[in-house]
């Protein structure tokens, strides 16, 4: 098992991305949460699950879903501490 933070850079806030990963990351089975930051220049993700479907979401984070422009991903592999238990939107 592994985890990720993932910050998505772009126009990422008003155009469905945090639904978009959310489902995205229920579908491959990963727990965590997404939120955009106070900012508004972006989205934070934060995932734990096998390390084949964290990487499946990333893929996924760099393309969004089809209203969105990703402009870049900053990643970072975490250690795995079963933190969550589904996939949630934070505000």
């Amino acid at each position: 098992m592994a985890a990720l933070s993932a910050t998505v850079y772009g126009l990422v806030q008003g155009v469905g991305f945090r639904y978009f990963v959310r489902r995205i990351a229920r579908d491959l089975d990963v727990t965590g949460h997404v939120r955009n930051t106070p900012d508004g220049e972006a989205v934070e993700i934060v995932a734990e699950g096998s390390s084949d479907k964290l990487k499946e979401l990333l893929k996924c984070l760099h393309a969004g879903p089809p209203s969105s422009r990703v402009s870049k991903v900053n990643a970072q592999w975490l250690q795995y501490k079963n933190n969550f238990t589904d996939f949630n939107i934070r505000s």
